[in-house]
């Protein structure tokens, strides 16, 4: 009877346990419809961040991307400069005689083109009280011609004694050197004043009606064909001199960024020890000029150094900057866009070092990316846009 009684409890609990199993292992329909709406969310989830751009705007645009991949990057030293003038590529136009000065051109001014022997300016004294100085020679030349014919026929006699004759025939060539001087130079208005070498002008130094005496300053004018880019290097960077062969700069009044090895660049010299006033190194190139570069001109230069390979760079314009932190955007497919956050390394003013926040094969935007930016501002999924 005993044993009875315990085999029944044994399938009642059976049974029981064979219940419980049954439901908590059963799955309603409801729960099932919980169940997907959950993995739809954690769908959504996946692309909450990322931005709708369609492929219409983007041509708008102009939208352009690059496939990120590793590269040989050359390392960058930053510093400033000057742009120069090389020796011999400028000239100082003087004035040739004393007088007021009159430009052909008054309105005259830095930048103007001058082509070789054209004039510049004229200077007059027609109207000062000390005369004309060309007149003036013009006078003393005939003077002493006169003065040096008679003396040669009554050297022919030997009227007068030799000494006299060759002192006659000196004040003569004297006389007819300061004429001739500025005999081909002279106009109505006065004495021309031209340029020895085709440029433009650099610096004005007088004023339209100005005076001005001989020798003094008019204009200086530069070739403006071959220039020298001037970096000031911190004295710590001085190891790294011997392996820099070519820059590339950005002129203050430029946001174009050139590049040397393009203007037919080279390496001068470099310094072998800083200055006595200050403690940098001066590293000097020279480079053609394509005509939109200012001597004088200060300039970001990004001295380039020894090669490093397998390194991740993307182009200075795709990226941007909010609050200190440095941000891309990447293409996902054909109409959907993600801002990436990227941790920045050194640039040479046109590409800069990526250190993480990117991988080879990721699509960034280059051009365009204002516009994806804006886009960012709205979060709304175009319909039908799916993945």
């Amino acid at each position: 009877m005993k044993t009875y009684i315990t085999a029944l409890f044994i399938a009642a609990a059976i049974a029981v346990t064979g219940c419980g199993s049954g439901q908590n292992g059963s799955r309603h329909p409801e729960d099932t419809h919980n169940h997907t709406e959950g993995h739809n969310h954690e769908e959504e989830s996946e692309h909450a961040d990322e931005i709708a751009f369609s492929r219409e705007q983007a041509e708008l645009v102009g939208l352009t991307t690059e496939t990120v991949s590793a590269a040989t990057f050359r390392q960058v030293i930053k510093t400033s400069g000057q742009i120069q003038a090389p020796q011999g590529g400028e000239a100082v136009v003087v004035a040739t005689s004393a007088g007021i000065v009159s430009f052909a051109n008054p309105s005259v001014a830095e930048g103007a083109a001058v082509n070789a022997g054209q004039p510049v300016a004229v200077i007059s004294a027609k109207k000062l009280p000390e005369g004309d100085p060309w007149a003036k020679a013009k006078i003393a030349c005939e003077t002493a011609l006169k003065e040096y014919r008679r003396a040669e026929s009554l050297a022919k006699d030997r009227i007068i004694p030799a000494k006299d004759f060759e002192q006659a025939r000196l004040r003569y060539e004297t006389a007819k050197t300061a004429y001739e001087a500025q005999a081909s130079y002279v106009t109505g208005a006065g004495i021309s004043v031209a340029s020895p070498i085709g440029g433009y002008i650099k610096s004005r130094w007088v004023a339209q009606g100005e005076y001005v005496s001989v020798g003094q300053p008019v204009v200086t004018v530069s070739q403006n064909r071959r220039l020298q880019l001037r970096a000031e290097v911190p004295e710590a960077h001085f190891k790294a001199l011997k392996h820099i062969s070519s820059a590339h700069f950005r002129p203050a009044y430029d946001d174009a960024v050139y590049k040397l090895s393009d203007l037919n660049g080279r390496l001068l010299s470099y310094g072998k020890s800083p200055g006595n006033q200050d403690f940098y190194i001066p590293v000097t190139f020279e480079f053609d000029n394509t005509g939109d570069i200012i001597p004088g001109a200060f300039t970001e230069v990004y001295l380039l150094s020894s090669p490093r390979e397998d390194v991740i760079s993307i182009p200075v314009a795709s990226v941007t900057e909010e609050q200190g932190l440095h941000f891309v955007y990447l293409q996902l497919d054909e109409e959907g866009y993600k801002k990436q956050e990227v941790t920045l390394g050194q640039d040479n003013g046109e590409r800069v070092q990526v250190l993480s926040g990117l991988k080879e094969g990721d699509e960034v935007v280059v051009k365009g990316v204002y516009q994806v930016k804006l886009a960012a501002t709205s979060s709304i999924m175009p319909e039908g846009h799916t993945h």
